[in-house]
Formats: structure tokens, C-alpha cells, sequence
């Protein structure tokens, strides 16, 4: 078994942001491989979130982002459990970047579902055309066109965007760490992106 030293545990936790304890055990539990261990902690902030997901979220923050001297603004909603997180800086930090990520992406939605059907509909057509255009046969067209509409969501819709200052890792990704840090269910409620001269 590999020596845990105290600067590997420092290492890991400046990486993934995850406790003292929940470091050392991913590195004990991969033999001291960084890379091995980051993956470990990923993949437990994921099954941490995924048995939160049914608690209520009814305390957090409003936060608010004001981009390129004050021609786009965007205001976000966060959820947590309890008023002990709102107050971190954890959370506030997770918040504001959402909001700097939103100024930048500028999403339809926060999920697929929140996606209006008249968009869906329009998108579709588009790449049906796009792809009857392109002469492919009749029976390739809606699996081509379905294809550019999960490319559509990725690109489109927050939780599958890739977070601009981290773009190996999606919002969702993001989300999960944070949920695995604070121990408490998070969720992204709504919000709302302002931009000069836009509809």
C-alpha cells in the first residue's frame, strides 16, 4: 500500500474541494493515485446527490451577475436545506459562478424539460431540413435530426452545458461536487439573463 502523506491529502483536496477524511480515503482506497482518486470522489459526490435528491430545498440565495459594463445581467436562484449552508461561502462561490456561467451561455432552459415545445418543434424542423438537404435517405433523417437535438440540449440547456471556467466537467458535475461538500440537496431554481438590445 502506498504512504498517504499529508501533501497528497492537501493535493487532492485543492483539486476536488472534498474533506480532509473523504481525501485521504480515496487515496488510501487507489493506492495514492491522484488522477484514480479525483475519479473516486467524482463518482461518490454523484451517488451522495443522487440519495439527496428527494429532500426539500427551501432555504439559499439570490445572486446576481453584471457582465460587460452592465450590458448583460443575470439573476440566479439557489436552493439548499438549510440556512447554515446559504450562509457559506461555499455555496455563495457556487452561486455566483452560476450566474457568471449563465451571463456567458446564455441556456434556454435548466433542464431539457424546461425547453418550450414551439423551440423543440423549430430545432427539429431545422435539422430535418438541414439533413433533407443534404440528399441523406428518408429513413436516416430523423436519427440524423435527433442527433443534432441532443447536441441542441448539451449546448442549450444548463445542467448539460460544460462549466466555461472548467470545461471538462457539466454543471450537473459541478452541482454534485458542491452537494457532496455541503452534505445538503442544492438545486438550481430558475433565473433570469438580461441582455441590451435583446428581446
Amino acid at each position: 500500500m502506498a504512504d498517504i502523506t499529508a501533501a497528497m491529502v492537501k493535493e487532492l483536496r485543492e483539486k476536488s474541494g472534498a474533506g480532509m477524511m473523504d481525501c485521504k480515503a480515496a487515496l488510501v482506497e487507489c493506492g495514492g493515485d491522484l488522477e484514480k482518486a479525483i475519479d473516486f470522489l467524482r463518482k461518490k459526490g454523484i451517488a451522495t446527490a443522487a440519495k439527496r435528491a428527494g429532500r426539500a430545498t427551501s432555504e439559499g440565495t439570490v445572486q446576481s451577475y453584471i457582465h460587460m459594463g452592465g450590458k448583460i445581467g443575470v439573476m440566479v436562484e439557489v436552493n439548499c436545506e438549510t440556512d447554515f449552508v446559504a450562509k457559506t461561502d461555499d455555496f455563495g462561490d457556487f452561486a455566483k459562478n452560476i450566474a457568471m456561467h449563465i451571463a456567458a451561455t446564455n441556456p434556454v432552459g435548466i433542464t431539457q424539460e424546461d425547453v418550450p415545445q414551439e423551440v423543440i418543434d423549430r430545432e427539429r424542423e431545422i435539422y430535418r431540413a438541414q439533413v433533407i438537404e443534404m440528399g441523406k435517405p428518408e429513413q436516416m433523417v430523423e436519427k440524423i435530426a435527433e442527433g443534432k437535438m441532443n447536441k441542441f440540449y448539451k449546448e442549450n440547456c444548463l445542467m448539460n452545458q460544460q462549466y466555461v471556467k472548467e470545461p471538462d466537467k457539466t454543471i450537473a458535475d459541478y452541482l454534485n461536487e458542491v452537494i457532496a461538500r455541503t452534505g445538503e440537496k442544492i438545486s438550481i431554481k430558475r433565473f433570469a439573463r438580461f441582455q441590451i438590445g435583446a428581446d
